[in-house]
């Protein structure tokens, strides 16, 4: 999959059939589209071809809203990379290109830049100002500008936004089996390794405390996890604690990693977080030996399914 940042330089490509959307999740509604995107670029002889904005519309156009989202741009993309698709076209969105007139949008963007053979696109889909346009604008002009046009059907879309705020709820939730069963993968997060408190290592479990690498990305409910963890391409099994950790009646979020067997230096690196199950909740122990013995138990929870 090649990736195109500038569109004022993008290739011309071959009977491009073409779709557009933010993907958040790239979960399994969307990759229903996907399917359907590339299986249609290989029926007329053409490429498959992704157009996504950065940032989120919503980013830009409601600010206040404080959208968080299930990817980050670099994981959509690491996501997409697996579905067989010729290109992905990340479109820079800025008030000004919300505020195109429809019918500009159509033939400034849609046909200038991509020369579509075939649009695939839902009956809810709306673009330009005031976001006037919409599936019929683009029907009236399909043979003006002789493209096909074909609708996502209606349930699928609905799936699709069912999907994305089931998956939300259930990871705020700390559902991760319902959200990792929605999204058709394992929910990931990155985080860099971070100076803490050394608790762990008090109790026989060293933790690489991790920093968001980014605030937009949804966090995870807390809870005690199983998780796999990815560093410089090693994955390592463990068990990861999100919360305030009560028994030391500490504040604040923090997000601790305990890798087993090992316990190399791990400060400033990135760590990829890949959450399986859900252990438990967060608790408050009336000792350090009563939380140590409350681990040991995670850990050979942790084990069994990992």
């Amino acid at each position: 999959m090649q990736v195109h940042w500038n569109i004022d330089s993008l290739p011309h490509f071959r009977n491009a059939v073409i779709t557009i959307g933010t993907f958040d999740g790239v979960h399994l509604g969307h990759q229903k589209i996907i399917t359907s995107l590339v299986q249609e670029a290989h029926s007329v002889g053409g490429e498959s071809i992704i157009i996504t904005f950065n940032p989120h519309p919503r980013k830009i156009i409601k600010p206040s809203d404080d959208l968080q989202l299930i990817n980050t741009l670099d994981e959509k993309i690491e996501l997409l990379q697996k579905k067989n698709i010729d290109h992905l076209v990340v479109v820079p969105f800025t008030i000004a290109f919300s505020e195109q007139p429809a019918d500009v949008y159509i033939q400034h963007f849609l046909i200038n830049l991509f020369h579509p053979h075939t649009i695939i696109i839902g009956y809810d889909h709306h673009f330009g100002k005031e976001r006037k346009g919409n599936y019929r604008l683009l029907e009236e002009k399909a043979a003006d500008y002789n493209y096909r046009l074909l609708e996502i059907p209606k349930h699928v879309l609905d799936e699709i936004a069912i999907s994305s705020t089931k998956i939300r709820q259930a990871l705020l939730d700390s559902h991760i089996e319902t959200a990792n069963k929605l999204l058709g993968y394992d929910f990931f997060f990155k985080g860099v390794v971070v100076e803490g408190e050394k608790l762990g290592r008090q109790l026989g479990y060293p933790t690489a405390n991790l920093k968001y690498t980014d605030y937009d990305k949804i966090h995870l409910g807390e809870g005690v996890y199983a998780v796999y963890a990815e560093i410089s391409g090693s994955i390592k099994k463990g068990m990861m604690s999100i919360g305030n950790r009560p028994t030391f009646n500490d504040t604040g979020e923090k997000v601790e990693v305990n890798l087993f067997d090992f316990d190399n230096d791990l400060y400033g690196q990135t760590v990829k977080v890949i959450a399986k199950k859900f252990l438990r909740g967060q608790e408050k122990y009336n000792s350090l030996e009563a939380l140590k013995a409350q681990i040991d138990l995670d850990k050979i929870a942790s084990l069994k399914i990992l």
